[in-house]
């Protein structure tokens, strides 16, 4: 098999192509419909199907034998506990809990939301759900009561399944305080909430909804899989939206039990029976396609992670986690690179631990810099895969194939198209654009099995962010290129370029560049208000650790290298170092906030920003070197 014959067939003969991919997973009744359309004319996959997906994370297995495999590592640094749960312990803890959600009257088409941390029990809560046709709606832990209830009031849970509290590093949070402000500010109102008490200290009022985790289950039976239709929503997840309402992205049940199988098998190339490590969190899309669904449906030890790839205790946890669990393909954020480079920049931890099981390390989330990737590839003799997708996507859209070949990896590319998605570059007028000409990057439909279905109860909405602005078309909100070979490069969303007198100019391909300077850990380029020449860019930079270089030096040294790249158009002048850079809990940079901070523009701080203090830093360090809207000249 190699992979332009495999892309060309998923092409040119989808319906061929995804009735042979459905075969690799185990339906009630298989579907005889692959591909047909719904009310609004909108693609869909696989309409007359039935299955579970519980059932084939979990309960097949034990079937085929393998209960007694491990299904799940729980590893806390933050808590010092690492604990293995098989197949088998995995399925009672997910059927005793459904079971008892049953006897709290939830049933299939009711939602659910959990607002959970990083522990077993939200992977258990998550299944549980799916095991009965409840569709859930993980609410990232910590996120603020207000953000909290506007997803209430939107999914309408019938319970909220939460815990006492969260750790952050060396702090606990209160899980329970937020979640019962958030059911006072929102008009929906929850008819149960299911606490797990952790007994770490944390406050846990007492509520008369309140039902206590541990005794749920304890009193239930386990109950049996219920079947559900493929279009059957498994779960809503939120994404930021450009009105500051969440978008509910609505993923179906069949479509993305295929989708997640073909990923761990063509895309990750994880064999049933290896370890794979994604080192996220289950409220982001990720860790719900690669921490919980993809990897138990392919019969892979997956690891729950508390703690952060530093300060926790230092920046040799995810080598001692790859070590102690024999992981055979990870999948982080660059940001954890860059944090874990500024801490141990020659790589000393790394030399501590033996990674030998170590196969693929996958990257994604954000753009990987260059010098990023080449640190990695210097301390660690694994390939580096960069890849590109997104919540509304659920699985990769563009990769290095590592199942099907392992195509040469050219840095500062995510790789090739993923089979499914035809990705063409089009310019302003929907004229599709040539090779290494920047434009906005488009999807033609249909899109393949397990990409988003519609918004939840928007469908308006849906088709004014998605469809309405290229016909026939998904529109990513990304700008890239292709070059020659079909490479694709994303260059970041489309306010992310910048017009520089009359210039197109990439703040990613800047970054890039500054981001190569031996001094600098990571960076951030944005475009800034000028009354000349309409936008300049203004890098913001962190220093590595113990790094002694004097501002105005890295400035001139910064300057000199992006005049070198690209030329005197890219009108850099201004370098700022900072102590820290805004980011999401997540680890995404807050450009846009950055930007509206520079110019003086209104602003919401996003909620989910991990530290809302990095807006007076921000505001000072513009002030001290007079910049944006402190220009005094």
């Amino acid at each position: 098999m190699n992979y332009k014959d495999f892309y060309s067939k998923s092409i040119h003969h989808p319906e061929e192509f995804w009735a042979d991919q459905a075969n690799a997973i185990e339906w009630y009744s298989k579907p005889e419909t692959i591909l047909s359309k719904d009310e609004n004319g909108y693609p869909l996959w696989y309409k007359d199907g039935e299955l579970n997906v519980c059932y084939l994370a979990l309960d097949k297995h034990i079937q085929d034998g393998f209960g007694d495999q491990v299904a799940l590592i729980y590893d806390s640094p933050v808590t010092q506990t690492v604990k293995k749960y098989t197949f088998s312990e995995v399925k009672t803890e997910v059927a005793k809990l459904a079971g008892g959600m049953q006897s709290l009257g939830l049933k299939k088409g009711d939602t659910a939301v959990i607002y959970m941390p990083m522990i077993p029990q939200a992977t258990f809560a998550m299944l549980a759900c799916a095991r009965i046709g409840v569709t859930h709606s993980v609410v990232f832990g910590g996120f603020a009561p207000h953000e909290l209830a506007i997803r209430i009031d939107d999914c309408k849970p019938r319970v909220i399944i939460t815990a006492s509290s969260g750790i952050e590093i060396d702090r606990l949070i209160a899980y329970k305080p937020l979640v019962d402000e958030a059911i006072e500010l929102a008009s929906h109102r929850p008819k149960k909430v299911i606490v797990f008490n952790r007994k770490l200290g944390a406050r846990v009022p007492f509520k008369k909804y309140d039902v206590d985790y541990d005794a749920l289950v304890y009193g239930s039976e386990e109950t049996p899989c219920v079947p559900v239709n493929t279009t059957h929503p498994l779960y809503i997840l939120y994404t930021s939206g450009t009105t500051g309402k969440p978008k509910g992205v609505v993923r179906d049940t069949g479509g993305c039990a295929v989708a997640l199988k073909f990923s761990m098998t063509h895309i990750y190339n994880v064999k049933q029976d290896e370890a794979f490590w994604a080192a996220s969190d289950v409220g982001w899309v990720v860790g719900h396609s690669f921490i919980v669904y993809g990897p138990l449906i392919n019969r892979n030890t997956t690891i729950i992670f508390e703690g952060k790839p530093i300060k926790t205790p230092d920046a040799s946890t995810f080598w001692r986690i790859i070590a102690e669990h024999k992981v055979n393909a990870m999948f982080t954020a660059p940001t954890a690179i860059r944090a874990i480079k500024k801490e141990d920049p020659n790589g000393d931890f790394i030399k501590q631990y033996d990674l030998s099981s170590l196969k693929t390390q996958f990257l994604a989330g954000e753009r990987c810099d260059v010098a990023t990737l080449e640190w990695y590839s210097e301390h660690i003799p694994v390939p580096a895969i960069d890849h590109w997708w997104q919540t509304e996507s659920g699985w990769p859209m563009i990769a290095n194939m590592m199942g099907v070949e392992q195509l040469p990896i050219k840095p500062g590319s995510v790789g090739k198209a993923v089979c499914g998605y035809d990705i063409k570059i089009f310019g302003e007028d929907g004229t599709e654009l040539g090779p290494n000409e920047e434009g906005y990057v488009v999807l033609k439909l249909p899109l393949p099995p397990g990409t988003l279905l519609d918004l939840w109860n928007d469908n308006p909405r849906f088709k004014a962010g998605y469809l309405d602005k290229f016909p026939g078309y998904y529109f990513s909100g990304d700008g890239g290129f292709k070059d020659n070979e079909d490479y694709i490069f994303i260059t970041g969303r489309v306010d992310d370029v910048i017009n520089v007198a009359g210039h197109r100019l990439s703040t990613a391909e800047m970054e890039e560049i500054v981001a190569s300077h031996s001094s600098v850990a990571e960076c951030a380029v944005i475009g800034i208000n000028d009354a000349l020449k309409g936008q300049i860019p203004l890098a913001l930079v962190v220093t590595k650790l113990n790094e002694t270089i004097e501002h105005f030096q890295l400035e001139q040294e910064v300057i000199k290298l992006v005049r070198q790249k690209i030329g005197a158009v890219a009108s850099l002048r201004n370098v700022v170092i900072m102590e820290r850079l805004p980011k999401t809990r997540s680890g995404k940079i807050l450009r846009k906030l950055m930007r509206s901070i520079a110019d003086g523009d209104d602003f919401q701080i996003p909620s989910t920003i991990d530290d809302e203090t990095i807006v007076s830093e921000i505001d000072a360090v513009l002030q001290k070197y007079e910049i944006g809207i402190y220009n005094k000249k």
